[in-house]
């Protein structure tokens, strides 16, 4: 899993040998609009409801199980996006962990599937911190990653670090690939 955050909720994933772009049309002016979707399988919406995405509930969610290339079928390997609350959506991609983009200061309810998930928070300091400690609280991720500017991303590590407790946690810069 490869993400690049660009700004605001725009992010490039490659997941499953796929590549997904999350709001391409909110990127900033300095990124070639072209470039960010160029090779993109899909495209949906993070920042505003996507009417797209079907809607499930977290908490009764469970990721599929990996089944052998012999047993596969061809629904098997493809790559779900899921709405999993406002503006919060879940990407479930066979031999991932599940990555959920949080662009709202409400966390979903989150079943026991959400500690091996890999989180990318969007937003300005109070949502992060309210956000991760929420999440902190009823879950432990495999890897959080902050998606905000450099000063609110001090104040939401300052915050959240003493709730990790061995979850990851890291901040994504602008344009510059983390891959997990």
């Amino acid at each position: 899993m490869k993400l690049t955050w660009f700004a605001y909720t725009t992010i490039r994933i490659h997941i499953g040998g796929q590549i997904l772009v999350a709001d391409p049309d909110e990127a900033p002016a300095s990124i070639d609009p072209r470039e960010l979707v160029s090779g993109a399988d899909r495209r949906f919406g993070l920042a505003a409801a996507d009417p797209a995405l079907s809607k499930v509930d977290p908490a009764q969610w469970r990721p599929r199980a990996v089944k052998s290339l012999l047993d596969q079928a061809p629904t098997d390997a493809e790559i779900k996006i899921l709405s999993i609350g406002t503006r919060t959506v879940l990407i479930d991609a066979p031999g991932e962990p599940p990555l959920v983009l949080i662009a709202s200061s409400e966390a979903p309810r989150f079943g026991r599937w959400a500690d091996d998930a890999v989180v990318v928070l969007f937003g300005a300091r109070e949502g992060l911190v309210a956000t991760g400690t929420v999440l902190l609280d009823i879950a432990r991720p495999k890897l959080i990653a902050l998606a905000a500017d450099e000063a609110d991303v001090d104040v939401a590590v300052d915050e959240l670090r003493e709730h990790l407790d061995g979850a990851g946690l890291v901040s994504l810069e602008p344009g510059l690939a983390l891959e997990v």
